[in-house]
């Protein structure tokens, strides 16, 4: 097994729900699928966005669409028009996470 970034294998999808994010995180087959359910702990999730993320992660499983999807609580600063982040809405939430390292 090597490190490799998830962005080489996986894609994502990110919005906001309220003042959260939503970060959706899927492949294209089940071998990969497997690696995203065990590298992607909420543990892991909640240290690589511990600079954004101030509440709970939730982490959600779609064995039929090969995917995850997480909830990051208390992420955006109060959301939508509230916040004074450049990204209230979370989109960019889902290339980040992309960034992280995974063994695969």
């Amino acid at each position: 097994m090597a490190k490799q970034k998830l962005g080489t294998f996986a894609f994502a999808r990110s919005g906001d729900k309220g003042d959260g994010s939503n970060v959706g995180i899927f492949v294209t087959n089940a071998e990969d699928y497997t690696i995203l359910k065990r590298e992607l702990t909420v543990a892991r999730v909640k240290e690589h966005f511990k600079a954004i993320c101030k509440g709970e992660i939730t982490r959600y499983e779609a064995p039929n669409m090969l995917a995850l999807n997480f909830l990051l609580r208390d992420s955006l600063g109060g959301g939508g028009s509230e916040s004074l982040k450049t990204d209230a809405q979370g989109k960019t939430h889902g290339l980040a996470l992309l960034e992280m390292e995974v063994e695969r």
